[in-house]
C-alpha cells in the first residue's frame, strides 16, 4: 500500500496494555485465566440450553446465541493479545489488522441488536403474556437473529473499508488490538470522513439498537408499575435485571469509546475502557445470567443429576 506522504505500511505494531516488560508475564497469566473462564462459561450456557428441554424458549434461544457471540468476540482480541505478551513480538500484518478490526466491529454490532431482540422478547413476555407464544414464534426469532447478523456485518464493512483507504504515517498502534480510534491517530490525512462514519453509521447502529432496547424497557416498567401485588412486580422485574445489567455495561463502555471526537481520545484511558467491553463484559455474561436465574440453576441441577445417574 503506497501512502503518498506517509510510508508503505505492511504491518502494525500493537503496544498492548502495558509497555513495561516486567508486567507482561503477570498480565499474561491474568488474561489467560479470564479468557479460559469466559470461553468455558459462555460455552456452558450454550450446552445448558441444548440439553435442557425446559429452556427451549425465545429468551434462552437468544441467550445461547449471545453467548456464542461473546465467545467469538473475546476470541477476536484475546488470543493475539496473549501471544504478544508471551512472545514479545507485537506485530500484526496489515491485512490481519483489518480482519481483526472487521471481526470486532461485526460481532459488537450484532450483539447490539441481539440485546435489542432480547429486550423485545422480555417486553412481549411481560406486556403480552397471553399472546407471547404466538408473537415470539420460531420464525420471528430466527428473522430477528439473522437481521442482527446482517446489520452487524454491514456496519463493520463500512468502518473497515474507510479505515483501509487511509494513508498511515506510522505503524505503531497504541492499543492491544486493531480498533478504529487508534488507527485514526496514525493517519497522514484528515480523518473527518471516518469520524463522520462513526457518528452517522456507527451512531445509527448503536443508537438505534439502544433506542429499541430503551423503548421495550420503558413499556416493561410501565406495565410492571401497574401490577397490583408487590410480589408480582418483583417477579416480573427479576426476569429483566440480568439483561439490564449486561446492557448497561456493554452500551456504557461502547458509547464512551466511539461516539466522541478524535481530539478527545486518550489511548491510555481508552485501553482500559476497551478491556471492559472486549474482555470483561464477555466474562461477566455467564455469571450475570446464571447466578441470578432460577431456571438456569434448575437446569444445571437436572443435568448434574443425569450425569450422576449415568455414572452409577
Amino acid at each position: 500500500m503506497n501512502n503518498g506522504n506517509g510510508t508503505t505500511v505492511t504491518e502494525f505494531i500493537l503496544e498492548g496494555l502495558s509497555e513495561i516488560p516486567e508486567l507482561q508475564f503477570f498480565l499474561f497469566c491474568i488474561f489467560l485465566c479470564i479468557y479460559i473462564i469466559t470461553v468455558l462459561g459462555n460455552a456452558s450456557i450454550i450446552l445448558i440450553y441444548k440439553f435442557s428441554p425446559n429452556l427451549r424458549t425465545p429468551m434462552y434461544f437468544y441467550l445461547s446465541n449471545f453467548s456464542l457471540l461473546e465467545i467469538c468476540y473475546v476470541s477476536a482480541t484475546a488470543p493475539k493479545m496473549l501471544q504478544n505478551m508471551v512472545t514479545g513480538r507485537k506485530t500484526i500484518p496489515l491485512h490481519g489488522c483489518f480482519v481483526q478490526m472487521y471481526s470486532v466491529l461485526f460481532l459488537a454490532g450484532t450483539e447490539f441488536f441481539v440485546l435489542a431482540a432480547m429486550a423485545y422478547d422480555r417486553y412481549n413476555a411481560i406486556c403480552h403474556p397471553l399472546l407471547y407464544s404466538i408473537i415470539m414464534n420460531k420464525a420471528l426469532c430466527i428473522q430477528l437473529l439473522c437481521g442482527s447478523w446482517v446489520i452487524g456485518a454491514a456496519n463493520a464493512l463500512v468502518h473497515t473499508l474507510l479505515a483501509y483507504m487511509l494513508p498511515f504515517c506510522s505503524n505503531k498502534i497504541q492499543h492491544f488490538f486493531c480498533d478504529v480510534p487508534p488507527l485514526l491517530k496514525l493517519s497522514c490525512i484528515n480523518t473527518w470522513i471516518n469520524e463522520l462514519g462513526m457518528f452517522v453509521v456507527g451512531g445509527s447502529v448503536t443508537g438505534g439498537s439502544f433506542i429499541l432496547t430503551l423503548i421495550s424497557y420503558i413499556k416493561i416498567i410501565l406495565t410492571i408499575l401497574n401490577i397490583q401485588s408487590s410480589s408480582g412486580r418483583k417477579k416480573a422485574f427479576s426476569t429483566c435485571t440480568s439483561h439490564l445489567t449486561v446492557v448497561a455495561i456493554f452500551y456504557g463502555s461502547i458509547f464512551f469509546m466511539y461516539l466522541r471526537p478524535k481530539s478527545s481520545y486518550a489511548m491510555h484511558h481508552d485501553r482500559l475502557v476497551a478491556v471492559m467491553y472486549t474482555i470483561i463484559a464477555p466474562l461477566l455474561n455467564p455469571f450475570i445470567y446464571s447466578l441470578r436465574n432460577k431456571d438456569v440453576k434448575v437446569a444445571v441441577t437436572k443435568i448434574l443429576q443425569r450425569m450422576a445417574a449415568w455414572k452409577y
